[in-house]
């Protein structure tokens, strides 16, 4: 990447036979010398993942009383999460105090 002496950055320009850089600032055309490599590089934003032991889950997350499905233990940790469009509703999720089977309900 290059600048221009006003601070405006150089972008490249293909003339006929020769290449030139053009301030997007001030328009000022320089020769670009040598080889020029015109790359773009993207950076994909790392994905975290949460996880949360028991110990932790009983001191962050709520907790109500519910069936759980699979032990019939009635008490669960919740949270609401959304996971589908905007004008959906959020998603509730349930994971019992007992067995720890996590669930969900769409509302």
């Amino acid at each position: 990447m290059e600048f221009c002496k006003c601070g405006g950055l150089l972008i490249p320009k293909k003339g006929r036979k020769v290449i030139h850089s053009v301030c997007r600032k001030c328009g000022k055309e320089n020769k670009v010398k040598g080889k020029l490599t015109i790359k773009e590089i993207k950076h994909k934003p790392k994905k975290e993942v949460v996880i949360i032991g028991k110990e932790e889950l009983q001191k962050e997350l709520p907790s109500t009383h519910i069936l759980c499905p699979e032990c019939e233990y009635t008490e669960a940790f919740w949270w609401m999460q959304q996971t589908r469009s905007a004008d959906e509703p959020p998603t509730m999720f349930y994971k019992c105090k007992k067995c720890n089977h996590s669930w969900r309900n769409y509302g």
